[in-house]
């Protein structure tokens, strides 16, 4: 059974950090591109990075660049994502989710597909870590 599960997120003060992990079992995730997506409340759910299979390309949306880095370590089965600095617009339930057409091309332009369109790309989600940022 195809699955990801999501791990590492909590309550953090503003300027804090927190790991997040996307855990893949029955496949093999190192051949696929994954991404992250975030959905706050009342919001449509966004992309905030993507990594290519190979992790050679890594994107991030604007609002997280230079404070978010997206990692993977394919023999662990595990993409991670490293959130610094982080602010309480990074309020959201976290996912990882996996191009299960490998036809996804991982770039700043795709990370802001609408979520509608990334549908046809990610077949495989995992259910969600709460991440707050709140004082």
């Amino acid at each position: 059974q195809l699955q990801l599960v999501e791990s590492g997120g909590g309550l953090v003060q503003p300027g804090g950090s927190l790991r997040l992990s996307c855990a893949a079992s029955g496949f093999t995730l190192g051949y696929y591109a994954v991404a992250w997506f975030r959905q706050a409340p009342g919001k449509e759910r966004e992309g905030v990075s993507c990594i290519s299979s190979s992790g050679d390309s890594r994107n991030y949306a604007d609002s997280v660049k230079g404070r978010f880095t997206i990692s993977r370590d394919n023999t662990k089965n595990t993409v991670y994502l490293q959130m610094n600095s982080l602010k309480p617009d990074d309020t959201a339930v976290y996912y990882c989710a996996a191009d299960s057409t490998t036809t996804y091309y991982c770039s700043g332009d795709t990370l802001g597909h609408s979520y509608s369109t990334a549908l046809l790309f990610f077949g495989s989600w995992g259910q969600g870590t709460q991440v707050t940022v709140s004082s």
